[in-house]
């Protein structure tokens, strides 16, 4: 039976949910499922889930935890990656140092500021990890869910281009997800692709039975004036296609927003949400390190629709699905830059991984993807290179951060996150 590593198991509540997906599939109850963490404690915390979730949902799986990365890759057939370096506390210098300067973020984990400086972080270690699955399982699929995720697949793409790589988020899903229950459609039965960059794609097909579904939209929102006070409806209106990521997102992305105070308390934006979220999780993991300790049950998520256990069952038993994933831009779609790296359609079967061609996506939304895109270059490029001055041009590039802050402001505050995140940069740019 397949095996399949999970590089920062650590992230208990998120390998809760995977291996539940993954575990009530029946093909799959005899996995090997290795858990690797570089935190002892975090480690027994999710080797002692998984025991719980195997038994529970009456499965065979053999669970091996590991505080070596290696002998948690060695052989290994599928790695999936959800590593956040530097923690909560990364988290809050990435949010609260730009805060202060008059630069507000909600996430911060995708593009802008925070996006940029979370890359850096990452890089470092994906360099490792993928020169280990080299080395110890070249023929391994790494199912990446690692933010930012266009950059971190991108960096994938540039140091070890012979590792077949997908970045996979959920985002596409629950939105098509949450249109329907706010239209009163069932989603079964509906059909959906969407196009563009990670948490900022665009619902391109959402039909019924060959009839569009964006009508029935526009008629909800115009019933429920209050919708009109959420981000991702404000962009549908101006742009004609929904964004398939939450409002909270979305509104660091652009320009349009977090640089008035007037237009954050229009859309009932809360800066900075990302802490309080990071928090929840820290929460969480502490209440599932008690429940373990009383031998309680742990709550179990029905349908978390995770794509790394589907990707993991089609390649395994050959059954064919449609998901939607993150992959280098060569022909997927004509006007963004090739070599990029976008969201598209994806269809998994015994043979692997077929990203559908989706020709051009609309002009107004390849715009507003092309800025996302040239932060991704551009930090791509600082860490390939060394170039300190790079790292700073990839946030003036960021609409968010050119509308908040000058160029000396920018730069100011990049020495200063810099210097904040000390050892987790890579030295020569320090």
């Amino acid at each position: 039976m397949p095996s399949v590593a999970f590089i920062g198991a650590g992230s208990v509540v998120f390998t809760r949910q995977l291996l539940a997906d993954l575990l009530r599939f029946p093909e799959l109850a005899d996995l090997e499922i290795r858990l690797h963490d570089i935190d002892a404690q975090r480690l027994v915390v999710a080797e002692g889930t998984a025991r719980q979730v195997n038994e529970r949902l009456g499965a065979r799986a053999t669970i091996v935890p590991a505080l070596d990365r290696a002998a948690a890759l060695d052989g290994v057939d599928f790695v999936v990656n959800m590593v956040q370096v530097g923690g909560i506390a990364a988290t809050r210098t990435d949010l609260e140092i730009p805060a202060r300067y008059g630069l507000l973020q909600t996430i911060g984990d995708t593009t802008g500021i925070g996006g940029v400086f979370r890359g850096l972080r990452t890089f470092p270690f994906l360099t490792g990890l993928l020169g280990d699955m080299g080395r110890l399982c070249p023929d391994a699929v790494f199912l990446n869910y690692t933010n930012p995720m266009a950059m971190n697949v991108w960096w994938a793409s540039v140091v070890a281009p012979e590792i077949r790589t997908i970045g996979l988020c959920h985002s596409v899903y629950w939105t098509v997800h949450d249109l329907c229950e706010l239209i009163g459609v069932p989603l079964e039965g509906t059909r959906f692709r969407a196009a563009g960059v990670n948490h900022q794609a665009w619902l391109l097909e959402w039909s019924r039975d060959g009839e569009s579904l964006y009508p029935r939209l526009r008629e909800t929102i115009a019933a429920q004036p209050e919708l009109e006070r959420r981000v991702r409806v404000e962009m549908f209106r101006r742009l004609g296609y929904y964004p398939t990521e939450t409002s909270e997102h979305s509104s660091e992305y652009l320009d349009w927003f977090l640089r008035s105070p007037e237009q954050v308390e229009r859309f009932r934006i809360e800066p900075l949400q990302y802490i309080g979220i990071s928090e929840e999780n820290v929460a969480e993991f502490e209440h599932a390190q008690r429940a373990l300790a009383a031998a309680e049950p742990l709550e179990l998520e029905e349908g978390a629709a995770e794509y790394a256990p589907q990707v993991i069952h089609s390649m395994v038993t050959g059954t064919e699905r449609e998901i939607h994933g993150n992959l280098v831009n060569r022909g997927l779609i004509d006007n963004l830059p090739e070599g990029a790296v976008v969201e598209v359609p994806v269809r998994v079967d015994g043979d692997g991984l077929h990203p559908v061609a989706m020709g051009s996506i609309p002009t107004q939304g390849a715009a507003l993807n092309r800025a996302y895109v040239s932060v991704a270059e551009l930090t791509i490029e600082a860490a390939r290179t060394g170039s300190k001055e790079r790292v700073r041009q990839a946030v003036l590039a960021d609409p968010n951060a050119s509308s908040s802050l000058t160029p000396e402001q920018i730069w100011a505050l990049c020495d200063e996150l810099t210097a904040a995140h000390g050892d987790l940069i890579q030295p020569d740019l320090r």
